[in-house]
Formats: structure tokens, C-alpha cells, sequence
């Protein structure tokens, strides 16, 4: 009891108008590894057919259907809703983060008074998903990529932040990542040339290496991408690398040591790296 009570808090709040039912386990299998979803809420107007693959998964996984009815013909309500409950949530039940499904951009104000509030969020959307929603977020997961289930094991913990990392300056371009490419419905890896070709990813995991490394110019992994998490929204998945060592990699930018345990560190090679 003592250690679940430790963990930080998650409540989880679903746009089931904008989310897919068949994807809330991987999703949930996602957020348990950053504290307890003690709070599973679902929003849309249940009466549509068009929501009815949700009901066997709500009964599945114990959330909470909401049910918000459309005040004016083609235009729902749920997202003002699911809004107002976030905000009644923040001052009540207090989580530590937020997992927010959904790709409607309407959210960007939400997402960043509760980060401006101290709780990390957790962004969940498709692809489509327009840019400042994405870079809102504590860090944002293309449900393409989490569709993959890349869960190669990986010794380093830097693709996961905590949830109560505090906010910081977005990157410099204030951009997210493009995501990587589908083909034949699997992800593409991002190859290692157009990788070192991004200069805003360059930039962001170079200045993270510099501002964690040791006297001898060394990093751990872990810390590098906790770094990350507090400056802007990342995810190495949406690279489709199932880590952020293995993406460090793939970029043949950097040197490791204590590869394959939770020790693993990284630095700048001495020969010179990517232009």
C-alpha cells in the first residue's frame, strides 16, 4: 500500500471522439509505468453508434464513461467537458500528471495551465495531431508508434520521464519531432542520415549530453533524457527506435560506455560529430 501510494497520481482523460478504443490497453500500459492511473475517465455522447466499440473496453479496463450530449448540431460538447473536469480535477483530487488522449488541438490551453500548475502531461494523439498540442505536452506519443509496441528492453530509463519533472524552456524551435514515416502499417525507422539532417533534434540531444556529462565529457543515458522531458516534448518512438539509446545511436554521433546496464552512458565523439 505504502509503495503505490509513493508512486505519482494519473488521471487519465479520453476524447473517445478523437481517440481509438482499440488502442486504450497499450495506452495504459504506457502510463502505468510513470505512477498509478487512479482516476480513468472517458468523455463523448454514448448515444452515437459511432461510440459503440468503446462500451467493451470501459467495462474492460474500468473507466468511466461521461456522458456529455451535443448542444448544437455537428459540433460536440465533450471537449468542454472533459476541460472543465480537468480543471475541477487539479484543484480537488490534486494528481501529480495527466494523460490526455486525443489529437484536437482545442486542448494546447488546458495542457498548459495544468503544466504552468506543476503536473506533467501526457499527451496521447494520431499523427494529425496539429503542433501546439503536441509541444504543449510533457512529452507526446503518436498512437502510430505506441500501435508498434516497440518494447524492446532497454537498460536505460531516459525515454521515460518522471512525472514530476519540473517545466522549462521548449527547445529552441519550439517544434516537435516528425514523426516517423508508416510503411505497409509498420514504422519506419528514421535513418541515421536524415537523423543527423534535423537540426533541432541534433541540437536538443547534444545540449542535453552537455548539460549532464561529467569531467570527462561523460552522460548517463537516464539523466540525458530527463534532461529532455523538462525542455520540450519527446519521444524516441516517434523516431521508431524503441529508446532513446537506441536513437542515440543510430545518430553515430555519440560514444557509449556500460552498454546493457543501467549505468549506460553516452558522449560526443573525440573525432568530431554531425555537421
Amino acid at each position: 500500500m505504502a509503495a503505490a501510494e509513493s508512486q505519482p497520481r494519473i488521471a487519465l482523460l479520453i476524447d473517445a471522439d478523437n481517440a481509438p478504443a482499440d488502442l486504450i490497453d497499450e495506452i495504459l500500459t504506457e502510463l502505468s509505468t510513470l505512477g498509478v492511473i487512479n482516476i480513468r475517465r472517458a468523455y463523448g455522447n454514448w448515444t452515437k453508434p459511432g461510440l459503440s466499440g468503446w462500451q467493451r473496453r470501459l467495462l474492460e479496463f474500468a473507466i468511466r464513461p461521461m456522458q456529455q450530449f451535443d448542444y448544437s448540431k455537428g459540433k460536440n460538447a465533450s471537449d468542454m467537458a472533459m476541460t472543465v473536469d480537468a480543471m475541477e480535477l487539479l484543484y480537488t483530487e490534486r494528481p501529480d500528471a495527466y494523460g490526455i488522449v486525443s489529437s484536437d488541438a482545442d486542448f494546447t490551453p488546458l495542457v498548459m495551465h495544468l503544466r504552468a500548475k506543476g503536473a506533467a502531461v501526457y499527451g496521447f494523439g494520431a499523427e494529425r495531431t496539429p503542433k501546439p498540442f503536441v509541444n504543449a505536452c510533457s512529452r507526446f506519443l503518436y498512437l502510430e508508434a505506441l500501435a508498434e509496441g516497440s518494447t524492446e528492453p532497454d537498460a536505460d530509463t531516459g525515454g521515460v520521464p518522471s512525472a514530476s519533472a519540473p517545466d522549462a524552456e521548449r527547445a529552441a524551435s519550439g517544434e516537435a519531432p516528425a514523426p516517423a514515416p508508416l510503411r505497409g502499417g509498420h514504422r519506419v525507422r528514421v535513418p541515421t542520415s536524415q537523423l543527423r539532417q534535423d537540426t533541432t533534434l541534433m541540437n536538443l540531444l547534444r545540449d542535453a549530453v552537455s548539460a549532464t556529462q561529467d569531467e570527462s565529457g561523460w552522460a548517463k543515458v537516464g539523466a540525458v533524457g530527463t534532461q529532455i522531458s523538462n525542455k520540450a516534448s519527446f519521444d524516441a518512438r516517434n523516431y521508431g527506435y524503441a529508446s532513446l539509446s537506441k536513437l542515440l545511436a543510430a545518430i553515430e554521433d555519440f560514444e557509449f560506455r556500460d552498454e546493457g546496464t543501467p549505468r549506460v552512458s553516452v558522449r560526443r565523439r573525440r573525432s568530431g560529430g554531425a555537421g
